[in-house]
């Protein structure tokens, strides 16, 4: 009887073991087909290389967006420290061939402003009229449309940045999911563990398509602001010309001043 019972026994425990083996052998591939671990490192390097792809370019996106701030953020703030100056200089009681003296080989916006109206006065000969003010003006307006345009080069990068970044991580994030999908279907299995590593690596390129989009919004609405202001800067340096040029002309001096020249 107790040998009838040990033999039962063994063939139960040996049922389980049998009935065990093919979990164990289904979960032996999964976790072989995890990656070591998800760090973002990582999973850059497992992901699909249309993935990469883009993960790589929304990265140089980034890296474009903070080399825009930087350069035009010293230069914005140069050409404003400058365009103040000059302003302080066109509020005193001085006359335009005086500030062309004092401007003369600057390229500074304002100085263009200045060596301008002094061009325009030296070619109507020194004459102050109706029509001498008409041209300037017109000058003035063409250098500050000019002078408008360079300090705002390299911003319509950012609003491009800004709009297409996260379109281009959506894309890599469908990429990948479409892959992971595969995946699965090749696999026939639904396990967690396999399906999470492609699904992860997939979101990572959404994840980068807003890390750069999300500082290019910022810094362009930033930077907008910023130069909208400079421009109010050059828009009160030419009326300061063209005031200088009326006062010169009201106290009748200014073809002496040109003479002088």
């Amino acid at each position: 009887m107790r040998r009838e019972t040990r033999d039962v026994n063994i063939r139960w425990c040996g049922a389980i073991s049998f009935a065990a083996l093919p979990e164990a052998a289904l979960a032996a591939p999964d976790v072989a087909l995890l990656p070591r671990n998800l760090s973002p490192w990582n999973m850059f390097v497992n992901a699909d290389m249309v993935v990469q792809a883009v993960m790589v370019g929304l990265a140089f996106a980034s890296l474009v967006t903070w080399t825009i701030w930087l350069a035009k953020t010293i230069e914005i703030r140069r050409e404003t420290t400058m365009a103040k100056r000059r302003l302080g200089m066109l509020e005193t009681d001085t006359g335009l061939a005086k500030a062309e003296q004092e401007t003369r080989g600057g390229n500074d916006a304002v100085a263009q402003i200045v060596q301008s109206a002094a061009h325009e006065a030296s070619l109507s000969g020194g004459h102050f009229d109706d029509g001498l003010k008409e041209r300037v003006a017109l000058r003035l307006e063409r250098v500050e449309a000019a002078m408008s345009r360079q300090i705002a080069r390299g911003t319509g990068a950012l609003a491009t940045i800004g709009a297409t970044a996260p379109f281009v991580g959506l894309f890599g994030t469908v990429w990948g999911i479409m892959n992971a999908f595969i995946g699965i279907s090749e696999a026939k299995t639904t396990n967690l563990a396999v399906v999470a590593p492609g699904i992860a690596e997939a979101l990572l390129a959404t994840a980068l398509g807003l890390v750069a989009a999300i500082p290019a919004v910022v810094i362009y609405n930033h930077l907008t602001r910023t130069i909208a202001g400079h421009r109010a800067l050059l828009g009160d340096a030419s009326a300061l010309v063209l005031l200088l040029i009326s006062r010169e002309g009201d106290r009748g001096v200014f073809r002496l001043s040109r003479a002088a020249e």
